[in-house]
């Protein structure tokens, strides 16, 4: 009697959304810069809106886009260089708090709206509005993922 083994391979489930792709942005590299020069379309500033369950304005409020000039970008379809740059910046670190509590939404929008020691006491979500804010609360997520605190 000959014995078979039998390969195994997990099921293929139904794969989840690319959250970039969801949003309609590339996440890095030329085709980035080319949608970031050319205006984020209005539509990817709905979807982030969707995405992180803030409201709309609360939104503009954490990215420095001001009501008058978010009402002209929803006519217009399109974001200003500089107000591209914010939105990507907040989908980056919105991405990465996701990704830090392993897919779980709520967590990551707790911990993106409340004071953090390893932030001076600041709220993630407000050190969005700048790059080196930004660039601070990837810094810190980076050292959460890998254990490091000081």
């Amino acid at each position: 009697m000959q014995a078979t083994t039998k390969e195994y391979r997990p099921k293929e489930s139904a794969r989840k959304e690319d959250f970039w792709q969801a949003l309609g942005l590339p996440s890095r590299g030329p085709k980035l810069h080319e949608a970031l020069s050319e205006g984020i379309p209005y539509k990817v500033y709905t979807q982030l809106a969707s995405a992180s369950g803030l409201e709309k304005k609360e939104l503009a409020r954490y990215v420095v886009i001001p009501p008058a000039s978010l009402q002209r970008r929803a006519k217009s379809g399109r974001f200003k260089l500089d107000e591209g740059d914010r939105l990507y910046r907040f989908a980056e670190v919105y991405k990465s708090a996701v990704d830090l509590f392993e897919g779980d939404n709520q967590r990551a929008n707790k911990w993106l709206l409340n004071p953090v020691r390893g932030l001076g006491g600041h709220r993630p979500v407000d050190m969005i509005s700048t790059s080196a804010g930004a660039e601070a609360v990837l810094d810190l997520i980076g050292r959460l993922e890998h254990g490091v605190f000081a």
